[in-house]
Formats: C-alpha cells, sequence, structure tokens
C-alpha cells in the first residue's frame, strides 16, 4: 500500500466560529487521484483551504506531506504550501507578464534563486504539460485551456506530493475539460503526485471515473456514489 500522504481523523473543520464539517476521518494516498464532490456551500473549499493552510485545524488530527496540521503555525504555512500545488477555476495569471515570468515570479516567491536553475525548471514543468514552445507568450494570447494548463505548470513548480484542484474544468468546454483530465491523471500516473479535484462536473466523472467523496449536510462521505447526487 503506498504511503498515506493526507490524514485526517475525528476532525472538526470551522470556518470562522461555524462548524462546516465534524469528525471527518479521510486518508489519500500517494498517486492516487480522489474527487471531491458536493453541492455549493457544504465545505468542498472549506476543506480544502484547511489541506493547504489557509484555515485553522484546532479539532483532531491532521497531517498533509508530513505536516502537523494542528501544530501548523504561520511561519510553517509557506514550507506546507512547497509540498503542495493548489489549481483554481480562475486561473490567477498575471496579466503583465508573459509564461515564463508567471512561473519565475512563483520560484522567487518560493525561495529559488539560480537563474538557470529557474529556467530549467521552467521549462520541464512546460514540456509536462504540453506548452513547451508557449514561455514567451503572454496570458491574453492563450485560450482558456493553454493558461489552465500554465496555472497546472505553476502547480508542478516545487515538485509537490499534492495538487488540490478547486473546479478546474469550471470555465472549460467538454473538449478542453477533457485534456485537462488527461493531463492530471498522467502526472498522477508518472509522477505520483497525489491529485484532491472539487467538482460539480458529473459528466466528468463519468468519463474520468475515481474514487469519490461527498461533503454533504455538514460529514464528509468515503466512495460516495455518483447516483446520490
Amino acid at each position: 500500500m503506498a504511503e498515506v500522504i493526507i490524514e485526517l481523523r475525528n476532525a472538526n473543520i470551522y470556518q470562522g466560529d461555524n462548524l462546516i464539517l465534524q469528525d471527518v476521518d479521510l486518508a489519500v494516498h500517494r498517486g492516487e487521484f480522489v474527487y471531491l464532490v458536493g453541492k455549493t456551500g457544504t465545505g468542498k473549499s472549506t476543506l480544502l483551504k484547511t489541506l493547504y493552510g489557509e484555515l485553522p485545524l484546532n479539532d483532531g488530527e491532521g497531517r498533509v506531506a508530513g505536516y502537523d496540521l494542528v501544530k501548523l503555525d504561520w511561519k510553517k504555512v509557506p514550507y506546507l504550501r512547497r509540498t503542495l500545488g493548489v489549481v483554481f477555476q480562475e486561473f490567477q495569471l498575471l496579466t503583465d507578464r508573459n509564461v515564463n515570468d508567471n512561473l519565475k515570479f512563483v520560484l522567487r516567491a518560493t525561495g529559488w534563486t539560480n537563474e538557470k536553475m529557474m529556467d530549467e525548471k521552467i521549462m520541464d514543468v512546460l514540456d509536462k504539460v504540453g506548452l513547451k514552445s508557449k514561455g514567451f507568450k503572454m496570458p491574453f494570447e492563450l485560450s482558456g485551456g493553454e493558461q489552465q494548463r500554465v496555472d497546472i505548470a505553476r502547480a508542478l513548480l516545487n515538485s509537490p506530493k499534492v495538487i488540490l484542484a478547486d473546479e478546474p474544468t469550471g470555465n472549460l468546454d467538454p473538449e478542453t475539460s477533457d485534456e485537462i483530465m488527461q493531463l492530471l491523471f498522467h502526472i498522477v500516473r508518472d509522477f505520483g503526485t497525489s491529485v484532491i479535484m472539487a467538482t460539480h462536473d458529473y459528466i466528468v466523472i463519468q468519463k474520468f471515473p475515481a474514487r469519490m467523496v461527498r461533503t454533504e449536510r455538514g460529514r464528509v462521505i468515503d466512495n460516495a456514489n455518483i447516483t446520490m447526487q
């Protein structure tokens, strides 16, 4: 059995003073793809924010990529985030610089200083997402699918153990969604990265089946069934 890369036990997850999810037990293994599903407002994004340290975990136990979420203070959050890649529905690219400079900005922000090593890493991640020749393009010159690929490349910069993807196909047409899903599954298969993907897109889930975890009525239900929606 592959190592457990994310584990929550008896965790109560809050947004401010509001209890959003209670008694959460969840384990995700290295190289596993997991869908996070559930209606809007049932706690999917809150759970993801807890996993990457934006929201504190005060009740229960939680570990992500070796970091204890309960003992996580503001000094350790940047180190946790270096082991994670986060992909959003909104691409959040810096519009005033090209693709290479978008990626270099992230590397500098996470402590990289060697220009040659940064350039090599940028070429490596763009190659992985099929955009090796697009580094000098500005974001507005790219299609929606290409911008999402840049977002995924950005998430891969620090060779993450986990990618947390929040509705990454939400703004894409079906054909482009399929390409992004194939890319994410390729990353899982070839690099052993774990992916947790929040989505409402049940067509994508049917085309690319994987384990499902559902947020519903303050609970997290593992191995959920698609027909429950």
